[in-house]
């Protein structure tokens, strides 16, 4: 095939497109609009309806397994107050997603085609198969 499984989890840790490698998946100038398509080779990337729950889970375990747990541990352990604790992971559940956005998407996007990298364009020997899927 002529794009790799190593060469998918490489881009996807770039935040690149899957397919071609060059960061097109969101619009210029923008921070959370995704764009449908990568404009240099054209893979869809929001592929439909309940697409956008792959990048909402990454980011959600996420948040919660790296932030929240150790706010709250470090309360239980008395290293810090319970008002700081509710503050500090208030903050971490509404900053780290919006940093972690684009991130998620990539991670999700460079899971999705590992397992599935026939669905790459670059990939197809079949011209009648369907990306619409």
């Amino acid at each position: 095939m002529p794009v790799t499984r190593p060469q998918i989890v490489s881009r996807g840790l770039k935040n690149c497109c899957p397919n071609c490698g060059h960061q097109t998946l969101f619009q210029p100038g923008t921070r959370f609009t995704l764009n449908h398509e990568c404009p240099d080779c054209g893979l869809k990337l929001d592929r439909g309806d309940g697409f956008f729950l792959g990048p909402f889970v990454i980011n959600y375990t996420f948040t919660i397994a790296c932030f929240i747990v150790p706010v709250i541990l470090l309360s239980i352990f008395g290293v810090i107050g319970p008002a700081t604790a509710i503050a500090l992971g208030g903050a971490c559940a509404l900053v780290v997603p919006l940093l972690l956005y684009r991130t998620s998407w990539s991670w999700w996007l460079m899971t999705y085609f590992y397992f599935l990298p026939q669905k790459l364009p670059a990939n197809r020997t079949d011209a009648s198969d369907s990306d619409e899927e």
